[in-house]
This record gives structure tokens, C-alpha cells and sequence, in this order.
């Protein structure tokens, strides 16, 4: 007895076209039909904008932790080093878990990209997961360490991702 294919699948057809085809491997630089119907990147500027937004904020927590971390360390008795370096350990983890979990929430940004209505999601047009989302946290020290160039691969992108984006699998959208 010979081996047949199931008549449940029959086999592909050369003349059937890739996008019907069940077999045919999807084209790596085509997005699935839920992320075209998201709308326009955003581009370099608005991104930019969003971060400074971000920066501020950002600022403003790291101020607030710093002070605390000096004030429980200088009543403790402290060395100053090992201050600076509690706080800037405090300060990375504050930004790591703001952005990380502003961006795998339902509101899919941060507060400077809700502001500036952009939307982070996977390559399916997704929310992204904590760790996904994490990725792409760390994954700006990598843009940022090759002279920024990262950060402005936006600007030449096909689907405007910085270096980060593309290493953690997401995409930026404006909001509709």
C-alpha cells in the first residue's frame, strides 16, 4: 500500500497566486493584513518628541528616587560611592519597569507616546508582551552605544523601526 497525501489538503497549485496559497512561505519584508490596516509609522521627529516627553518624566522619577535613596543612605551612614551607585541602579530599573510596563499595557505607550498618539505593538499589529517590551528597553542601550545611529535608523527604515525595534520585533503606529 502507497502512501497518499490527505485529500483534506490538496497540493498547491503554480498558478494559484502566493497570497492564497497555503503553502507558500510568507514574504519576509510584507506585513500581515492586521498591521497595514493600523495606519502611518510615525517618523523621526515625532518618535524624538515622545522620548523628550519621556526624558522629563523620567527626570523627574529619577530625582525623586535619587533623593530618597541619599536621604536612607546619608541616615544609614552610607559611602558616597556606593550611593551613586544604588541610585543609578534605582534610577535603571525605574525607567526599565516604567517603560516596560507602560508598553505591554492597554495603552501601549509610554506617556510621552500617548501624548504624541503612538502605539507600540509586535509585527502582527499586537500588544507587545512584558518581555517583549523589555527587549526593546534594553535593546536602546545598543542604539545608543553606536553613536546614536541606532535612534536614527528611523529616518531610512522601510517601516520606520529604529535598531531596538528591530531587535525586539515591534512596530510603532500612530494611533487612529
Amino acid at each position: 500500500s502507497k502512501f497518499r497525501a490527505p485529500s483534506a489538503f490538496p497540493p498547491p497549485s503554480a498558478a494559484a497566486p502566493a497570497s492564497i496559497n497555503p503553502y507558500a512561505a510568507p514574504a519576509s519584508n510584507v506585513l500581515p493584513p492586521s498591521s497595514r490596516r493600523l495606519g502611518e509609522h510615525p517618523g523621526f521627529w515625532r518618535r524624538f518628541g515622545a522620548y523628550f516627553i519621556d526624558y522629563i518624566v523620567g527626570s523627574i522619577a529619577g530625582g525623586i528616587i535619587g533623593a530618597v535613596v541619599g536621604f536612607i543612605g546619608g541616615m544609614a551612614g552610607a559611602n558616597e560611592n556606593v550611593l551613586a551607585i544604588c541610585g543609578g541602579l534605582a534610577g535603571l530599573m525605574v525607567s526599565w519597569l516604567y517603560s516596560a510596563l507602560m508598553e505591554s499595557s492597554a495603552t501601549q505607550g509610554t506617556l510621552g507616546k500617548m501624548a504624541l498618539g503612538i502605539i507600540v505593538t509586535d509585527m502582527n499589529g499586537d500588544r507587545i508582551t512584558f518581555g517583549k517590551a523589555t527587549g526593546r528597553f534594553f535593546g536602546k542601550i545598543v542604539s545608543s552605544l553606536i553613536l546614536g545611529i541606532g535612534f536614527l535608523m528611523c529616518a531610512w527604515t522601510e517601516n520606520k523601526q529604529c535598531l531596538h525595534d528591530m531587535m525586539a520585533g515591534c512596530l510603532l503606529y500612530k494611533k487612529n
